[in-house]
């Protein structure tokens, strides 16, 4: 028996989350009002933990901090929320980074980000010895990870070695170089959007990039926005839509769709059922302003999945 089901490595880093109409910042000293501000967790990679953790896996958490009010209320947050942190590094050398994210009424959004800690994360950091004591290994935010991003084809080979199924979120490339190198060849489960996996496999259409990355990676889960997702397996493609909810706000939608399939996958669910569950913990988070506060539990998840 594992201590853990699922150890995510990633970025720790708060949002600063400005909402309205009316939000694009215009220079010249112009001052403009938001309808409603929030500081509440932030990063891909966390809000996928926490969202694990709510849906009952025994979630760890690997990333880099530093001493400072920002570093304290990410860790404080994620305990609150069932998230280990033991495995969290905190180096007063450093400045935590955070985001500051203009959210509009339609539901788009600009995400500001100081990078602060996050790509400070070494592969020194990581205890090897902790991988033996988990069943699962994911990664999210690649491109933000520039110190650890050599050492993960190796550090998921390790991880297979020792038995982990592994997974990876690369979510957005703010330089917009989306070189990958080999990390997918040892990835079980890839969990782009649907513009990462264009971008990543260098194709214009989405059929295209799912037709590479699927001689790479044995399970696509493909987020589609308003249109849903897609699960991919081989020749073997299935999509559905999203259910309905009143939306407040789409911040970490798609990190909470990460920790739905991640927890179907990890309990063997049929992939349409993996599927499903993602799609609600997806929709559902959207409920309420951040990525975590209208994370579901699998109860309340359960009963969205006909919907």
């Amino acid at each position: 028996m594992k201590d853990f089901d699922l150890l995510v490595i990633g970025e720790i880093n708060p949002d600063l989350i400005l909402i309205g109409d009316d939000i694009d910042p215009t220079y010249g000293q112009v001052e403009k009002l938001v309808e409603a501000a929030t500081l509440t967790i932030g990063s891909s990679s966390v809000i996928t933990a926490c969202g694990a953790a709510r849906l009952g896996l025994r979630t760890a958490f690997v990333g880099l901090v530093g001493d400072d009010v920002f570093g304290r209320f990410m860790l404080e947050a994620m305990q609150e929320r069932g998230v280990d942190t033991t495995a969290c590094v905190v180096d007063p050398d450093l400045k935590t980074g955070f985001s500051v994210i203009l959210a509009r009424g339609d539901g788009d959004r600009a995400i500001l980000t100081f990078m602060g800690s996050m790509s400070d994360l070494r592969p020194d950091h990581i205890d090897a010895a902790f991988l033996s004591r988990v069943r699962h290994l994911h990664v999210g935010s690649y491109f933000l990870l520039d110190r650890l991003r050599p050492a993960l084809p190796g550090l998921f080979r390790e991880a297979r070695r020792l038995g982990l199924s592994t997974s990876l979120d690369t979510n957005w490339d703010p330089r917009g170089i989306w070189d990958s190198g080999d990390l997918l060849a040892h990835c079980d489960l890839f969990l782009p959007n649907e513009k990462e996996a264009r971008q990543i496999s260098g194709r214009a259409s989405l059929p295209d990039a799912l037709d590479i990355l699927s001689k790479i990676v044995p399970i696509l889960a493909v987020k589609l926005g308003a249109q849903g997702g897609l699960v991919r397996s081989g020749e073997t493609v299935l999509q559905l839509p999203p259910p309905p909810v009143d939306i407040v706000d789409t911040v970490g939608a798609g990190d909470s769709f990460d920790a739905g399939f991640l927890f179907g996958f990890l309990n063997r669910w049929p992939l349409e059922r993996a599927l499903r569950l993602a799609l609600a913990c997806g929709s559902l988070s959207t409920r309420a302003s951040g990525g975590t506060d209208a994370q579901p539990t699998l109860e309340e998840a359960k009963r969205w999945l006909g919907k």
